[in-house]
């Protein structure tokens, strides 16, 4: 299960990766339910966003 919950996040966040705000707050949503490896993966998806839309480089705040 927690996998899928992974794989899910990464869709969503994909989906409001143009809204900086929109963005931070499902990041955050994420880093309270996923598990800590899940979030080294999921900020490895995060870091390859971030090469395509730069203003997401403020959402790395919630990942450390």
């Amino acid at each position: 299960m927690p996998r899928a919950m992974l794989v899910y996040t990464k869709e969503i966040l994909k989906k409001v990766s143009f809204d900086v705000s929109l963005f931070c707050k499902e990041l955050k949503k994420a880093t309270e339910r996923l598990l800590p490896y899940e979030l080294d993966e999921l900020r490895d998806f995060i870091l390859s966003l971030i090469k395509k839309n730069p203003s997401l480089r403020q959402s790395l705040v919630y990942l450390d």
